[in-house]
């Protein structure tokens, strides 16, 4: 098994780990006996994860693990629930299109390619790699999630990024990337018209969960020559069914307009 390189974090994780094996709170003497750990490295490590919610103290000297932990793994739940649910709708949008379907979510600046669906017996595709990355502005799943970002945040994020092309048609100007937006806030639909890459363009609808959050896009990359704008009405429906089986209800929103 491998073990952290750094130290303190080693002896983070064999804390966790131990409060992890007990459902009652525990003494931080027993914890160090444990773990190894000198009582006063313990309680040192102890009261940062208990200032930073990852381990509560219900009472002195005792600790169990804390609600921070349920709320980041709930998070991460709700990342694989998306790919469980999506798979079955993005390979039947597949057969339909003949295209690559991608999932993607959003980390920081930029989405992630969390799954796909594209078959090698169907002539020229577009395939991204799972767990690859691109920056928002230049992807048609990015700018749904720009989208939902006020001014300052759009600000901030033009600020750290420099809105840097890839190609002549990358939105490089925070006017153009504003305008583009309105565009996308107005159809809940995005674009990205070689803007990533030269010869692909690929087009994307949300996923929304029951809290009516945008949580990742659904999208389509294909050669810009076989690119089908009536692709857009079949990425829309599946994307509000994955979303109702997420949860979502359209009460605050229309997805298949």
């Amino acid at each position: 098994m491998l073990r952290p390189t750094i130290q303190v974090l080693e002896r983070t994780n064999d804390l966790l780990n131990t409060l992890a094996r007990h459902n009652q709170a525990m003494s931080l003497k027993i914890l160090a006996e444990q773990t190894g750990l000198h009582v006063s490295t313990a309680h040192r490590i102890l009261n940062d994860l208990v200032l930073a919610r990852i381990v509560d103290r219900p009472s002195s000297g005792h600790y169990q693990l804390g609600m921070r932990l349920l709320e980041l793994g709930n998070l991460v739940k709700e990342r694989l629930n998306v790919r469980d649910v999506a798979l079955p709708i993005m390979k039947a949008l597949h057969q339909q299109t003949r295209q690559t379907i991608n999932l993607s979510v959003r980390q920081n600046d930029e989405i992630i390619y969390v799954e796909r669906a594209y078959s090698e017996r169907s002539g020229m595709q577009v395939v991204r790699a799972i767990g690859g990355r691109a920056p928002l502005h230049l992807t048609s799943v990015g700018k749904l999630f720009l989208a939902q970002d006020d001014k300052v945040a759009l600000l901030a994020y033009a600020a750290r990024t420099h809105l840097k092309a890839q190609t002549k048609n990358s939105l490089s100007s925070l006017e153009k990337l504003t305008k583009e937006l309105d565009w996308v806030r107005l159809h809940q639909f995005a674009f990205d018209h070689e803007e990533l890459e030269l010869g692909v363009s690929c087009m994307a609808a949300g996923i929304y969960d029951d809290n009516q959050q945008l949580v990742a896009g659904l999208s389509i990359s294909a050669p810009t020559e076989r690119a089908q704008e009536s692709w857009g009405e079949a990425l829309r429906q599946a994307a509000f069914e994955i979303s109702k089986a997420m949860g979502y209800t359209s009460q605050n929103r229309t997805l298949n307009k």
